[in-house]
């Protein structure tokens, strides 16, 4: 079987709404990821609890459950383990190079861009790495220091870290018979961290798996608890897996859903539409007042450090929304057509997930530099956001390229 016939399968048999809606959580965490930019009005953020982040998790738990559990099947724990172990590698050097690369990137624009309005490095909050970098570059390197905006690989490699422990759970003393303790393992993981049940208590949050983001100063704890992360990430790999079974198709069940989404477009603090509707309508304003006063009652439950329980029952209702939507396998996804066109395109910017996020975090600051420069023009923004998405199609394009390993396909004969 040549390349392009392996690739060809590898096609075929790929589920098209992972790759759909990871690429467009790609989409939408560029623009979450741009300063000045007012397009960020409209990301599922601004409509409920969960947002880009919870897709970017879960189908990364889905695509790891393709990319590793068969080799833990044909290969043993140990063979698999260490594949594992080379994946967090790889991430731990990325990580490690899109840091500097930003920083970099950002000191040189502030130095080609002098204003003395503006400083591009302390919008990051990283003058301080500048200014004592004696401090703040050791810890970098073994984790003890994570700027927010450099979170999320950081806890994408402690989730993988716990895959061998997951996989060995679901084997443990009947092979392929024991899902449920793996899963068990997981909720009971997330619930000692997140600990929901004490929302209504008057009782201190244990901290003790709290990972600290600082080497000195101000004590901050890392922006994605990764033990409360990890919960999400380990449903996409169960629901890929058969773990858990595929959720029925009922008119009922599709009513509580979509009321779930709804309310939280109302209840959501950070809900532009819900902010806009009171704001406009001051003879409503003692129920926003209680709107408010459940909020603060229950604001654990939204925490996007501790994956509150209100993000992940909000993204299973979205999730079960746009799966039905979508149909079995993607069938009713565009095929033809300019819209077929354009689902191709972010199908492949899904399939080049890490590439493209990658490329996003450093991307998205210039953008924001371009935006503010502009004077924040309607017109600017539009022409970023639109300019930014066709970099990322280009940069799907590019990566899948260099997979293809075209160097080793002989070159037709003459």
């Amino acid at each position: 079987m040549t390349s392009a016939e392996a690739a060809a399968l590898r096609e075929a048999q790929r589920d098209p709404r992972l790759d759909f809606f990871r690429g467009l959580g790609m989409f939408i965490i560029l623009t979450a990821h741009i300063p000045w930019n007012t397009w960020t009005r409209w990301i599922p953020a601004r409509f409920g609890y969960s947002d880009a982040t919870e897709i970017f998790v879960f189908c990364s738990g889905a695509a790891s459950a393709l990319a590793f559990y068969k080799i833990f099947e044909t290969r043993g724990w140990w063979i698999g383990t260490a594949r594992v172990a080379f994946r967090i590698w790889q991430l731990y050097w990325c990580h490690i190079a899109v840091f500097l690369t930003v920083l970099v990137t950002l000191m040189m624009v502030g130095r080609w861009l002098p204003d003395p309005e503006r400083d591009y490095v302390a919008v990051l909050n990283l003058r301080r790495f500048v200014n004592d970098p004696e401090a703040f570059l050791p810890p970098l390197f073994w984790l003890g220091y994570v700027p927010n905006y450099f979170d999320i690989l950081v806890m994408y490699m402690v989730i993988l870290a716990l895959m061998p422990v997951v996989i060995w759970l679901s084997t443990f003393r009947a092979p392929g018979k024991r899902p449920w303790l793996a899963m068990g393992f997981c909720v009971a993981l997330w619930a000692i961290v997140s600990q929901p049940w004490l929302v209504f208590l008057d009782v201190p949050i244990f901290t003790g798996l709290n990972l600290s983001a600082e080497p000195v100063g101000k004590q901050r704890a890392w922006f994605f608890n990764p033990f409360c992360w990890q919960l999400i990430f380990f449903t996409g790999f169960a629901f890929t897996l058969g773990w858990l079974p595929k959720p029925p198709t009922r008119w009922w069940l599709i009513l509580i859903c979509l009321a779930v989404v709804l309310v939280s477009v109302v209840l959501d603090p950070d809900g532009v539409p819900a902010r806009r509707f009171f704001a406009a309508r001051p003879e409503l304003a003692p129920i926003w007042e209680q709107i408010g006063a459940v909020k603060a009652a229950v604001g654990s439950l939204q925490s996007k450090t501790f994956f509150g329980l209100f993000r992940y029952l909000h993204f299973l209702a979205l999730a079960y929304l746009v799966w039905i939507a979508a149909g079995d396998n993607g069938r009713r996804l565009p095929k033809t057509g300019i819209m077929g066109w354009i689902v191709m395109l972010i199908r492949r910017v899904g399939q080049q997930a890490l590439a493209v996020f990658i490329f996003s975090l450093v991307i998205a600051r210039l953008l924001g530099v371009v935006i503010y420069e502009m004077d924040r023009e309607l017109w600017v923004i539009a022409t970023v956001n639109l300019v930014g998405y066709a970099m990322l199609i280009g940069v799907a394009y590019m990566a899948r390229w260099f997979k293809s390993n075209p160097w080793k396909t002989p070159r037709p004969a003459t």
